[in-house]
């Protein structure tokens, strides 16, 4: 099923193109969406996400500051981690087969969102070259960036 809005594959659950990808179409959201977007917060009372990055790759020739790059980059994978349990991933898989046999098979996935209220948790090495950030963020905090998220894309199609 192709979706007529670029929604993430979570959310297209919700919505439903009721006209098609015409010009006129209308487009609605679920009563109860927010059971359907919500159940994974309902078990839990804060998310954590763990972001890692490796100092050596870091582009930089002093030491130091490859070690706050790393931190840098593993706080920006932690909430990349988060925005994910927020909103979601969207995947697009491609498979090429050619006399039966696979030719190539390709993922691409992006996420996209807004993550503010979050904790950070911890920052420590792991390894002789690896930093590893944990980052926690409050129930309520991830409910109201889900209603706000739902909000912009109600919006967005009248």
């Amino acid at each position: 099923m192709k979706s007529c809005l670029n929604i993430p594959f979570g959310l297209s659950l919700v919505l439903v193109c009721l006209a098609g990808c015409q010009g006129t179409g209308v487009l609605r959201v679920a009563a109860d969406s927010a059971t359907l977007v919500a159940p994974m917060v309902e078990k839990r009372d804060t998310l954590t996400a763990t972001g890692y990055a490796v100092i050596s790759v870091q582009g930089h020739r002093n030491p130091a500051q490859q070690r706050l790059l790393a931190i840098r980059a593993s706080k920006l994978d932690a909430y990349r981690s988060l925005t994910e349990q927020v909103y979601g991933l969207r995947l697009d898989a491609n498979a090429t087969v050619a006399d039966m046999m696979v030719q190539s098979d390709t993922f691409r996935s992006r996420v996209e969102g807004v993550i503010y209220g979050a904790t950070l948790v911890s920052i420590s090495p792991t390894g002789d070259d690896t930093y590893e950030t944990t980052l926690a963020l409050d129930k309520v905090i991830v409910k109201d960036l889900r209603a706000l998220y739902l909000g912009q894309l109600v919006s967005h199609a009248r």
